[in-house]
């Protein structure tokens, strides 16, 4: 008897999903490392926010390469449960559904004692996937460290923003953006 080596690769990938725990839920931080010029309190205009994300499952280990949207505010269905999600997805490789829910608590600004070091804005509860990467974009807000100064249309999209805080008379700025993911 002849069995194909693909039937057998699929008969393997059949039993590792069948054994893989679909509800193994982390906590992951979202660290922020920016460096501050004269500025402090960096963070989204409002809760509003569309949060932009690479995505991994973390049953066939697949990386979506889209960059995936995800707002605190709007809550989905999870299919089978009466519970709901800020972000509920299905992996185009394995079929598997998964979900993300941001933790109630406020999002935590960057400070300007926290410049040039991460520091965790926000956290977020997963389950079946994981977050690898975040892309600050638009509408985010600072605020001046001489003059109190309120920016609000800081758009990080270029990795950079600068502009020139009229009261203090001083250039100000964000720079050096980098972030990451931690198990919390």
């Amino acid at each position: 008897m002849v069995v194909s080596l693909s039937f057998v690769r699929l008969e393997i990938y059949t039993l590792f999903l069948f054994l893989t725990p679909f509800s193994a839920k982390q906590k992951l931080g979202l660290f922020f490392k920016a460096d501050l010029e004269k500025v402090t309190d960096v963070e989204p205009v409002d809760d509003e926010y569309e949060w932009h994300f690479k995505v991994k499952c973390t049953t066939c280990n697949e990386v979506n390469n889209n960059w995936v949207g995800v707002n605190r505010l709007s809550q989905t269905d999870l299919n089978g449960s009466r519970g709901t999600a800020n972000l509920v997805m299905r992996c185009k490789f394995c079929k598997r559904e998964s979900s993300a829910q941001f933790d109630p608590t406020p999002t935590k600004p960057y400070t300007n004692d926290d410049s040039g070091q991460f520091a965790k804005i926000v956290t977020i509860e997963c389950r079946g996937l994981e977050f690898i990467d975040f892309e600050p974009r638009s509408d985010f807000k600072a605020k001046g460290i001489d003059s109190g100064t309120l920016f609000n249309d800081v758009d990080l999209t270029d990795g950079y923003w600068a502009d020139y805080d009229e009261k203090a008379g001083l250039p100000v700025g964000i720079s050096q953006i980098k972030s990451e993911f931690r198990k919390v």
